[in-house]
């Protein structure tokens, strides 16, 4: 009767606090099922996993309201006519800008270049000589830092940049610094290095934290020359070291008017770490035009930015016209996202995705392949990349609009974790990225009705079931 009694009120507090606090009615429905269905275990997963205990982290340190680190614009004739030609030749995506606008709440900034590196054997080099040229500061923030022969070499950058006399910051979330040991955190204190764990979680009793993950990548010196993208610091990134397991990845180097917003990402993380708020020029110098790229910032978090990312998305499907392509290695997006994506091919867009042949979370490999045929009945195209993973994160409309970052399309990224991502308008820079789409799709094979349908009833029973836990995962 105890028991009983206790799991009747659990599951009726679930029940309560998902009516009230969830914004999605199928994951509302979802938790609340489980917690009635699975005596007290539902109830505590839901505590566990279900509860977002963010407060956001900017605003409650008034780091929004007090920083304004947009730099001042001046449009040049070039900048006019460059804009000019854009809006005539794309007209439909003025309408994209005004939505960024809104979602975003500010401006797109000009004159900036962005250069895509190509896994761990093009990134890291670049990230490293931009620490070691370093003269004021650096900043670096990794969902995974690992103590390998790729962690061993940033290790001694940082470790030399402190003993230059520069100031470093360094930010690993949490459980990311647990993928590898010993923990870099601990190995970076052990040098001086000011370093901060995002949400921490040491205790089984603090696996509430599991999903409010912080899985940005940023790295920025001096205030003035930027990195971010999907590619940790870990050495199954560079394919030339022959890691047990290859991960193909895109990173970007950014310099420009824009490194301005991912500093001040990284900033408002580090004082929600750590309570010191990073300014001045030491940080925030003023940045000088390096390009011809428009671009801003897209953060994207569990808090008053949450959507930000879902709601780009959608909006780049509703005016694309020619083609739209995606390259992700978790792809269960919401059903607004599927709707939209199959919409678009219905209207005669060529919509590609690519997927890895092999996921490197089994469950997730399973819970993908039940949402293909209903894209494939409507047009959109699918293909599996061959090994090494395929851990890009890209998504690319018409030849001249752009999302680079770390958001993979599923629901952790899109809802439980801190992303960031780079709004890009350059047909240069799309150009370069359709060109790696287009090498990556030579090399894959294309999913068709007829395979998926070739797949065993047992197989199927196995993947529906896995796709059943997609609110979940």
């Amino acid at each position: 009767y105890v028991l009983a009694t206790l799991h009747v009120s659990c599951a009726i507090w679930v029940t309560l606090h998902a009516i009230l606090r969830r914004r999605e009615v199928s994951t509302a429905i979802a938790w609340i099922g489980l917690a009635w269905l699975s005596p007290l275990l539902g109830s505590i997963a839901y505590w566990m996993f279900g509860i977002n205990r963010i407060q956001r982290k900017g605003v409650s340190l008034g780091l929004i309201q007090e920083w304004d680190h947009t730099p001042e614009q001046t449009l040049t004739n070039e900048d006019q006519q460059r804009i000019h030609r854009g809006s005539s030749e794309h007209p439909t995506f003025l309408g994209l800008v005004h939505l960024g606008d809104k979602v975003i709440g500010s401006d797109l900034l000009l004159g900036n270049s962005i250069t895509p590196l190509i896994n761990g054997d093009e990134a890291y080099p670049e990230m490293l000589k931009a620490i070691d040229q370093a003269k004021v500061s650096v900043a670096l923030s990794s969902y995974i830092f690992d103590a390998d022969r790729v962690g061993e070499q940033f290790l001694e950058a940082l470790k030399s940049a402190q003993q230059r006399g520069l100031e470093v910051r360094v930010m690993i979330d949490g459980v990311g610094a647990r993928y590898s040991k010993p923990s870099m955190v601990r190995r970076l204190q052990e040098t001086g290095i000011k370093v901060a764990a995002f949400l921490p979680s040491k205790a089984p009793w603090k696996m509430a934290f599991a999903n409010l993950r912080n899985h940005r990548k940023i790295l920025v010196t001096d205030g003035e020359i930027g990195f971010t993208g999907g590619t940790n610091i870990r050495e199954g990134h560079c394919l030339d070291l022959d890691p047990s397991f290859p991960v193909a990845c895109l990173h970007f180097k950014v310099e420009g008017p824009v490194v301005c917003d991912l500093q001040e990402a990284f900033a408002i993380d580090w004082a929600f770490s750590t309570q010191e708020k990073l300014s001045g020029p030491t940080w925030f110098p003023k940045l000088e035009r390096s390009g011809n790229i428009l671009s801003r910032g897209v953060p994207d978090g569990p808090d008053e930015d949450i959507d930000k990312i879902n709601e780009m998305i959608l909006g780049a499907l509703a005016v694309a016209k020619e083609r739209a392509r995606i390259v992700t290695p978790y792809f269960l997006p919401s059903r607004s996202i599927i709707d939209a994506l199959c919409v678009a091919a219905m209207r005669g867009v060529e919509v590609d995705i690519i997927l890895p042949s092999k996921n490197n979370i089994a469950i997730m490999n399973w819970a993908v392949v039940p949402q293909l045929p209903h894209l494939l009945e409507k047009g959109v195209n699918v293909y599996i990349s061959p090994a090494p993973f395929e851990h890009t994160k890209l998504f690319v409309v018409d030849g001249i609009w752009s999302l680079i970052g770390s958001t993979n399309w599923d629901p952790r990224s899109m809802r439980l974790n801190f992303e960031y991502n780079l709004e890009c308008y350059s047909q240069e820079l799309a150009a370069a990225l359709d060109k790696q789409i287009d090498q990556k799709i030579s090399r894959a094979e294309q999913v068709t009705i007829e395979r998926l349908e070739q797949r065993s009833t047992l197989v199927r029973l196995r993947d529906g079931a896995a796709q059943l836990m997609s609110p979940y995962l």
